[in-house]
Order: structure tokens, then sequence, then C-alpha cells
């Protein structure tokens, strides 16, 4: 994963980069693996890949974030809910109520403390995190994100990705409501590909 504006770049098992915004903090997480058939996509290896993580996220953590074995457990441990919160909200099931725990404690702890600064040399200011955040803070704010995500008005927007051979999770903030694919870029323009060669096909 490399960050981007507008959200992460993956890459396919071809080894392409593509962009995916997830629409939301909380789903950020999913890529970094999970259990089950996530489980190859794996990268948080030892505590600081979850650092890595978060200064790639929409949260762009530059302060040094402090993360412990057991925070790391605990961030594998809330990622495993939110993947089984999502798909199950993606097909209209009812989040279970072990997973909604696990959000519910992790939001329950401080999050990261927000402040204000003036970079060196710039007239204006930019958001930033406390110098001595930890990972316990940092999996706070994750778990914030996703009570405002599943409590709110765009829980039903929450949809896996319409590729038979895709499973990432996205939430639809569009004004139509009508995104299928989590990255036109790959899953899209695939979808477009086949449906040419098939109307070629069917016109020889």
């Amino acid at each position: 994963m490399t960050e981007s504006a507008t959200g992460l770049v993956l890459h396919s098992p071809e080894g392409v980069p593509y962009r995916f915004d997830p629409g939301a903090l909380c789903l950020e997480l999913l890529p970094t693996g999970g259990p089950g058939r996530y489980a190859r996509h794996e990268v948080f290896h030892e505590p600081a890949n979850l650092v890595v993580w978060a200064s790639r996220s929409r949260l762009r953590v530059s302060s040094l974030v402090g993360v412990t074995e057991v925070e790391l457990a605990a961030a594998k441990e809330l990622r495993a809910a939110l993947w089984r919160m999502a798909v199950d909200q993606a097909y209209g099931r009812t989040p279970r109520s072990e997973d909604v725990a696990v959000v519910n404690d992790t939001a329950a702890g401080p999050p990261l403390a927000a402040r204000l600064l003036r970079p060196d040399g710039g007239t204006g200011w930019r958001r930033d995190w406390g110098p001595e955040a930890t990972g316990a803070q940092l999996l706070s704010t994750v778990a914030r994100d996703a009570v405002d995500l599943f409590g709110g008005p765009y829980a039903h927007r929450i949809r896996e990705c319409a590729s038979d051979d895709c499973h990432l999770v996205f939430v639809d903030t569009s004004r139509p409501g009508r995104r299928r694919w989590c990255s036109m870029e790959r899953c899209g323009n695939r979808h477009k590909v086949r449906a040419l060669r098939a109307r070629r096909d069917e016109g020889d």
C-alpha cells in the first residue's frame, strides 16, 4: 500500500497498482489483511507496520505513534470485527453482537488528540496529532469512525465490490449512490472489457 490524495494505492495479484478509496477511515484498515481468506494479504507483521498504515491512511499521522505488540494484536482483532460487520451490513445481515462489542470497547478509549500546527515558513495552519500518540489512541480513533459509519446515514451504502473475484468493501458516498466497484481503475475497467468482448462475440 502507498498513500494517495484520494485513498490507498493497492496492487493487483499481477502487480498492477490501482487507487482504492473505501470512503471511511475504518474501512481503510481492511485491505491490510484479516481472518480466513483475507490472511494472505496480511501486512501487520510487527508494530511498525501499523505505524506505516497510520501514516498512509486518511489520518495522515505524521507524529511518531508508539505501538506495542499488545496493541498490534488489538488492531487485528478490531480489523476482524470490522470485516465481519462490513460484510454483514453489505448483505443485509445484522452485525454480530460480539463484533459490535469489540468496536464499542475500542472506541471507549481516548482517541488521538488533534491539534493545529503552523508549517515551517507557511502562512496557514494544518491539522496534526499529539507528539506522543499511542496505538490504543489510534485504534480508538478508527473505532469511533466505525461507530459513526455503522450508526450513521451511510450504513445502508456499505457494499462489497460487485466483481466475482474481489471482496473489497467500501461505503458509497456519491450523490447518486450507484457505485458498484472497489475501483474503476481495476474491477470497473475489467467489467467494461468483459462486456465489450461479450458484445463482440455476440456480433460474430
